[in-house]
């Protein structure tokens, strides 16, 4: 059996520099450290992190004295503006520098006097988060959404960095019916447009597709999603979830990660798929064309 792996995989630039920030931190033994939302969403990392002594909080309220992250996603400004109060902590933005453009786009749109509108999931913390640098902005997710919008003279969007932009796409063509002026700032970053296509590309020369990342990783979501259009695909967390029965008859398995996997557990899934076909056969890489 034969594994080919889509390029990209693994940490994309925003999570690696998140990541990297807080081992940083504690290298330099500042205490308490604590991250306000998991700083990247994969359980795996995040208890790999937790082990060394770094805590995650979901509220304001809960953090203590010492120093506070804000996480890849990013936060809104009321929420910045909350944590300075604390007055004690030593806050340290590690907003991926991708979604610091989507905030600052959001921000000048609404200066300028557009409606805002975000393409991104409702409950995403990025796209919640840039909404609260454009008051009165609206966050929509489907072309569905795009149609029952209001007329008004001018629209101005920004999208959610991991979006597929083929959706996207369709969701802009249908703004274009809801205001004479339309202004999009397409802020997928580049980790995403790569990584999507290298995803298809494996998954139309593979029989089956394995794809790795936390199940409450919207980009790993999107990469499962668009690899089942082309080949039965299934999305894991860890190398436990992989069962014998699905690798029976196939003769090339694809793999995939997302943006948020640790290496380590895309090297576990590897040497499990090896196992299971009893030997440790040919592996290679296909990297999306730039």
């Amino acid at each position: 059996m034969e594994i080919l792996i889509a390029e990209p995989k693994g940490f994309c630039f925003g999570v690696k520099r998140s990541i990297d920030m807080v081992e940083k931190a504690l290298k330099e033994g500042k205490k308490n450290i604590q991250i306000f939302g998991p700083i990247v969403h994969n359980p795996q990392q995040i208890k790999l992190l937790e082990e060394k002594g770094v805590k995650m909080v979901n509220s304001i309220d809960e953090i203590q004295p010492g120093t506070v992250f804000v996480r890849a996603h990013g936060v809104s400004p009321e929420v910045f503006r909350k944590l300075k109060e604390k007055g004690v902590v030593d806050i340290i933005d590690a907003t991926c520098p991708f979604v610091k453009v989507e905030q600052e786009y959001a921000k000048k749109l609404a200066e300028e006097g557009y409606q805002v509108i975000i393409i991104g999931e409702k409950n995403h913390p990025e796209a919640l988060g840039a909404q609260g640098y454009a008051p009165g902005s609206i966050i929509i997710g489907s072309v569905e959404e795009a149609r029952a919008l209001k007329e008004v003279p001018k629209i101005g969007a920004v999208v959610q960095t991991t979006l597929e932009p083929e959706a996207v796409d369709d969701i802009v063509a249908e703004l274009y019916h809801k205001a004479k002026e339309v202004r999009v700032f397409n802020t997928i970053c580049q980790s995403t447009k790569m990584r999507q296509p290298a995803a298809k590309k494996v998954a139309e020369q593979v029989d089956l597709m394995i794809v790795v990342g936390g199940k409450n990783s919207g980009n790993t979501r999107r990469l499962a999603e668009v690899c089942s259009r082309i080949k039965p695909t299934y999305h894991i967390e860890t190398a436990a979830e992989l069962k014998k029965e699905w690798f029976e008859g196939m003769k090339k398995v694809g793999i995939s990660a997302g943006a948020s996997t640790p290496e380590f557990i895309i090297d576990e899934v590897i040497e499990a798929i090896k196992k299971m076909d009893g030997s440790s056969k040919k592996t290679s890489k296909k990297k999306s064309e730039k």
